[in-house]
């Protein structure tokens, strides 16, 4: 009996070594997990701001971390309303972590510009916005773009012929067959090169070649007056809807009517807002925040914040100015 008291005393020690190494060790997976909204105000300077009625604007984050070991063995470790992704989903291979960084940091600044755009020009504002070329914002995983392609790339030319705009981009690309090589001269931080590839069949409509990426317009932008914006260190570009909102609360519209509206979305300098990752990470912290009002992206994610919402009003949006339209003639009171 006492040798087996021993055997069991050891066998139980090495379970917790075992466990506590595999809880240190990080894996080759990625875990979401849900961060509470929080309110934007101090946090966008708009200068000679007036802001109009009670309540707030909410952006909402969510934390990314590499999963442990013992959370991609055992389920019931991971933090609740968390959700785990393959290393690929979010570090497309040759990219290093503090690369993905640089680039969710590059995002959240270009965010905030576009943000500043879309708001001042939707309410009337004098803005300049010089088209410098099409910006990479995505590239599909299964193209040969895919191997050569960065987000943040500038196309500034298709075989040799500028292009300043996205609908320039996709007319020079529309020129050729599917399957036919393009070569796009490219801005990438300091340097241009040119990058050779076939083009691809639309999948809608498979006599129209494509390249796989999604773009929008790179632009020297000029601001009518200064609005700052800081979050600190949180990064990516799903802010921008709610910075937008802002912009316009403290410019004079009532877009709270007293309750506290979180948002999420990306924007194009357009005002389209564009769908974003991690919708359930986003939802459980907008609830977690005890918001009225969640707005978010029309289609896919307004279907997954609805099934997350467990009675928080959802309010799904196809562009800036739609949210804006919904929310300042909302007749809600909170």
């Amino acid at each position: 009996m006492k040798r087996l008291s021993i055997v069991a005393v050891v066998l139980g020690a090495l379970g917790l070594v075992t466990a506590i190494v595999l809880w240190t060790v990080p894996g080759d997976e990625f875990i979401l997990t849900p961060d509470k909204a929080k309110p934007l105000a101090g946090r966008v300077v708009v200068e000679g701001s007036r802001p109009r009625g009670g309540g707030d604007v909410y952006y909402v984050d969510l934390f990314v971390r590499r999963a442990r070991v013992l959370e991609q063995l055992l389920p019931f470790t991971r933090p609740e309303g968390s959700t785990v992704l393959p290393e690929q989903a979010l570090l497309p291979p040759g990219t290093t972590d503090a690369e993905r960084d640089r680039q969710n940091a590059a995002d959240m600044q270009r965010s905030e510009e576009i943000a500043s755009v879309v708001a001042l020009q939707t309410l009337g504002y004098d803005v300049s916005a010089t088209p410098r070329g099409a910006l990479v914002i995505g590239v599909a995983s299964n193209v040969p773009a895919a191997a050569k392609v960065d987000a943040g790339d500038v196309i500034v030319a298709v075989d040799g012929v500028p292009v300043h705009t996205p609908d320039e981009l996709r007319r020079e690309v529309g020129r050729r067959k599917p399957g036919d090589d393009v070569r796009l001269t490219v801005r990438r931080g300091q340097e241009s090169f040119d990058l050779t590839f076939p083009t691809v069949a639309s999948s809608t409509e498979p006599d129209r070649p494509i390249i796989g990426i999604t773009v929008d317009q790179e632009a020297d932008i000029d601001l009518p007056f200064d609005v700052d914006i800081d979050l600190g260190r949180v990064g990516g570009p799903s802010a921008g809807l709610p910075f937008a909102l802002e912009i316009a609360r403290k410019l004079g519209r009532d877009v709270t009517h007293g309750c506290k509206i979180a948002a999420t979305g990306e924007l194009a300098l357009d005002g389209t807002v564009l769908p974003i990752g991690g919708i359930r990470q986003k939802t459980i912290g907008a609830r977690r925040a005890d918001v009225d009002f969640f707005v978010v992206p029309a289609g896919r994610n307004a279907e997954g914040a609805q099934e997350n919402a467990e009675g928080l009003t959802i309010i799904p949006v196809k562009s800036f100015q739609q949210a804006l339209r919904k929310l300042t003639t909302s007749d809600a009171k909170c």
